[in-house]
């Protein structure tokens, strides 16, 4: 995954949403965004507070729900036994997923120009035909992990 932006400017940007709808930047979810500034793919909760000690589950689960519905974390569900987290594309990079669905790995992969212009292209016959009018968009593809292969 790609770099987010300089460090304070990431916090200003956090700040600015969360206050934006009426959150405080708080300890926890600074120490939240920083772990997942520095990862290289979606972390599990688990995986989040061997990197951050002292976070207790209930405060990672609620803070990540808050930065969540601010726009600052995606979360990535697959049928593994946790969900996933990363910083939400807006401030790292366009990227897509690969999903294993045996043991639920997440890895972050780049958003080649080719597949972009593949599926602006698909998105655009789609508004053609229904009227639907894409935003943006996620790829992620399910299948096996080296691992699991």
């Amino acid at each position: 995954m790609a770099r987010p932006p300089a460090r304070t400017e990431l916090h200003a940007t956090v700040a600015a949403r969360l206050r934006t709808d009426g959150q405080r930047v708080t300890a926890s979810r600074t120490t939240l965004v920083d772990v997942l500034a520095r990862a290289r793919r979606p972390l599990t909760i688990p995986e989040i507070q061997a990197r951050a000690s002292g976070l207790a589950t209930s405060s990672a689960y609620r803070n990540l729900l808050v930065l969540e519905s601010v726009g600052v974390v995606h979360r990535i569900v697959t049928n593994g036994d946790h969900a996933r987290y990363e910083l939400a594309e807006d401030l790292t990079e366009h990227h897509h997923h690969l999903i294993c669905s045996q043991c639920g790995a997440v890895e972050d992969v780049p958003a080649s120009a080719r597949l972009e212009q593949s599926v602006h292209k698909a998105a655009d016959e789609i508004e053609r035909h229904t009227g639907f009018r894409t935003q943006h968009h996620r790829v992620d593809l399910v299948g096996l992990c080296k691992r699991c292969a």
